[in-house]
């Protein structure tokens, strides 16, 4: 259960009887008179209700028979009123670390406990807990501890008090609600001694105020599988800039996968991606499966020159030698930048965000993190993050994860939703999603706002949520800022100026220099004509869906079947060497890796819709390996697909529609691109599963360790065209 906002409890344990407007102020009758306790009040005293009340509670003792109400009032001695007043745990604190406060002091855990809450602060390192109280400092303590809002005011009635006094943003609520009108109708005197008679004046109005908490907004910008896209980052340092201009209270978030996908990485592993990221001051980053590819050693040098701090709260990196340096298992409010904590705390505008980090298990499988990295229950772990964060009373959770939003891998942002109280938003990575608009998960007592910012850096996620005193989201609206987006031919982003001289200057030539690195070679042309390849087996279409099964093989040995849209291959390539920008040009989308878990019968169906245009070029024809099948053109589409065999060690078989089979394909077509609704609903189902890698890595991985370039034998065959 989220914990209460502390105004709220106090106003309760103050145990009013009558209802209360904002900002009025109830009288309280007193069940004794004054001058039966303290011989030197009476009736009429401005104090005596506030003294007798706050007596009889057992927050102001007197000296025997007096109350001494003229008395001046220390430092210590308004502590021990206040966290009295507040009723607040004074046994349990955490040491302010100030000189002049021993442990052993009578008033130290009085002023630990206001210190752990804010609501006191020393000069220094020092309390001066024997100085007597000024007015003023009295103004930031009253509101601080009672929640008012601040708030700085030209209307005050006090001619010694102005609008810029750093006092002034905290008396105005004590005035706006009656707890003070000053030692006279014109003067507040701020640098006056509080008497005793007028802190318990202080407290005891403040108490009968019935603040009405507001609502507390948060931005949250947020990144995700941006793969080694570094060109895009100066036009995206320009939307952050422009968000948090607009709206300050924000933070900024990556979900994992910066490793991975372009020749950017290649070449720096990961370096470019985070000098730039180091430039848009992240608050925060989670780690991807792909961060892993290259072991541990890449990775730990990306974390060590981080600007930010890293979060993920289900790895164990306390036996890696590249990363344990970097590894705590703790979390904190002090973060430090080049660390990876399970949790770290954050402040925006006075309300503290707990954040949290996953990541997706399944790396074990799809990258090489290597034996010394540890992978806990994701679910455990998340209640574990969510328990340590409710105990330091923080109830505004941000979980960032890199698991997928309905990944099939065996973990989800969904299931997390479902299965962990508590957690406000997820901001989530892995699966690659568009989501356009958040998705509420409303399986628990209080909603869950996922968020998804597609891929590649094309997007800037912006999620804005308000939360209610208990920490309950209460409304949300979230959006995606397109990277891309052109009027006139021109994107409408400006490029960040610093970044893009860092770019075109520290990196961008050695990536020109990689595009004309030779990668292959081909004795044959490789037929990418687009009439071709949208309507006919090819000797390319064969290649790529060759190489994606000899990939999907070594992270599933149950795929039997690949499968590449025609619409996805955009070039031929000639005889000869073949270089990485050729590449490049023939599968320009980057798309990466997915494996569908599909029935034959929705095999069959998928087949019926690939040829269903056919002879007409369609993007959705689809090129095989693994298989082998023929259609008739001239039947009525959804009766052409005559036989489908499967390839079972050195023979072919027929296609069992009741048997299930392990199918690797372009995410693009996993989630129902080109019109494929039966792979989407497998999607949907949590039967995909998304190890990642990215097409033209796949195709030249494959070229250069086969010697043979396929020809066209047969794998796809229109009987109509054979008649």
């Amino acid at each position: 259960m989220k914990k209460k906002n502390l105004r709220s409890k106090k106003f309760l344990n103050v145990a009013l009887t009558a209802s209360v407007a904002t900002g009025a102020v109830v009288s309280l009758a007193p069940t004794a008179s004054a001058d039966s306790v303290f011989k030197d009040i009476k009736e009429g005293d401005h104090f005596y209700e506030a003294v007798l009340n706050l007596h009889e509670r057992q927050i102001v003792q007197g000296f025997g028979n007096e109350f001494k109400p003229y008395a001046h009032v220390t430092r210590a001695q308004a502590a021990k009123v206040i966290a009295l007043a507040l009723e607040l745990d004074v046994k349990n604190v955490k040491d302010p670390m100030f000189n002049d406060v021993a442990k052993t002091d009578w008033a130290y855990s009085y002023i630990a406990a206001l210190a752990n809450k804010g609501i006191v602060s020393g000069y220094g390192d020092e309390f001066r807990p024997n100085a007597p109280l000024s007015r003023a400092q009295m103004a930031k303590m009253i509101t601080l501890a009672f929640e008012f809002k601040k708030e700085a005011s030209t209307e005050l009635p006090f001619t010694d008090v102005n609008s810029g006094d750093w006092y002034a943003e905290f008396l105005t609520p004590l005035v706006k609600n009656k707890v003070t009108t000053g030692t006279t109708p014109t003067t507040f005197s701020p640098n006056g001694h509080v008497t005793r008679g007028q802190m318990a004046s202080f407290v005891f109005r403040s108490e009968k105020v019935e603040v009405v908490p507001e609502n507390y907004s948060l931005t949250i910008m947020h990144t995700n599988d941006t793969h080694g896209n570094v060109e895009r980052i100066p036009r995206r340092i320009t939307a952050v800039n422009q968000i948090r201009e607009e709206k300050p209270n924000s933070l900024l978030l990556d979900a994992g996968d910066v490793f991975s996908g372009t020749l950017y990485f290649n070449e720096f592993e990961g370096q470019a991606d985070l000098e730039l990221m180091n430039m848009l001051n992240y608050d925060a980053m989670t780690l991807g499966n792909h961060e892993f590819d290259l072991g541990t050693g890449p990775l730990g040098k990306f974390v060590k020159n981080a600007k930010f701090p890293f979060v993920s709260t289900n790895l164990d990196l306390s036996k890696s030698a590249d990363l344990k340096e970097r590894f705590t298992t703790e979390y904190t409010s002090k973060p430090e930048d080049g660390m990876l904590y399970s949790g770290i705390v954050k402040e925006v505008a006075g309300e503290k965000v707990g954040i949290f980090g996953l990541t997706t298990a399944e790396t074990k499988e799809i990258s090489s993190p290597g034996e010394d990295v540890v992978f806990e229950d994701y679910i455990e772990e998340a209640k574990k993050a969510v328990a340590e964060f409710e105990s330091q009373g923080i109830n505004k959770i941000v979980a960032v994860t890199h698991i997928g939003f309905q990944d099939g891998g065996g973990d989800n942002d969904v299931t997390l939703a479902k299965e962990v109280a508590g957690i406000d938003v997820i901001v989530g990575g892995h699966s690659h999603d568009t989501l356009d608009k958040p998705y509420v998960s409303t399986t628990r007592e209080e909603p869950t706002v996922i968020v998804q910012a597609n891929e590649y850096g094309k997007y800037l996620g912006v999620l804005d949520v308000e939360f209610d005193e208990n920490g309950k989201v209460i409304t949300h609206e979230g959006n995606l800022i397109d990277i891309n987006k052109k009027e006139n031919d021109q994107y409408v982003l400006a490029e960040d100026p610093a970044a893009l001289k860092v770019l075109n200057e520290k990196y961008k030539p050695a990536i020109d220099a990689a595009k004309a690195k030779v990668v292959g070679k081909t004795d044959v042309v490789l037929d990418g004509v687009r009439e071709n390849v949208r309507t006919k087996e090819t000797n390319l279409g064969n290649l790529i869906t060759d190489g994606m099964l000899a990939k999907a093989k070594t992270i599933n040995p149950n795929t039997v079947i690949a499968v590449q849209n025609g619409g996805g291959i955009r070039a031929s390539i000639n005889e000869g060497d073949i270089t990485q920008e050729e590449v490049l040009t023939v599968l320009p989308f980057g798309n990466s890796l997915a494996l569908m878990q599909l029935t034959g019968a929705e095999i069959k169906a998928a087949f019926e819709h690939s040829v269903k245009e056919a002879p007409t070029p369609s993007g959705a024809f689809l090129h095989v390996s693994g298989m082998k099948f023929v259609y008739d053109s001239s039947k009525p589409a959804g009766e052409r697909v005559q036989t489908i065999e499967v390839k079972e060690g050195d023979k072919y078989v027929a296609l069992d529609e009741t048997k299930t089979y392990v199918v690797a394909t372009n995410v693009f077509t996993a989630k129902g691109g080109d019109g494929y609704t039966m792979f989407k609903k497998a999607y949907e189902e949590g039967r995909v599963s998304e190890p990642g890698f990215v097409d033209w890595e796949m195709f030249v991985t494959h070229l250069n360790s086969n010697s043979t370039i396929p020809t066209v034998e047969g794998r796809i065959v229109d009987a109509a065209a054979q008649n």
